[in-house]
């Protein structure tokens, strides 16, 4: 029973979100040759001030164009 963790910053729509586990579930199934109710996918949402890349934070940095 594979079981996938996404970490990621908050702020996808739940649309993007359902995109995402659909495609991903499909894929693990097509290459693990399991079913689709074996594969669970855990997203964590964590805050630009809670994650740090390179001594700063992330809410630190200039917003992506």
């Amino acid at each position: 029973m594979p079981i996938i963790r996404l970490e990621m910053f908050e702020g996808r729509t739940t649309e993007q979100k359902r995109e995402f586990v659909e495609v991903v579930t499909r894929e693990t199934c097509r290459i693990l040759t399991c079913k689709p109710e074996d594969v669970n996918i855990v997203i964590d949402e964590v805050p630009r001030h809670l994650w740090a890349t390179a001594g700063k934070l992330w809410s630190d940095k200039e917003p992506r164009k």
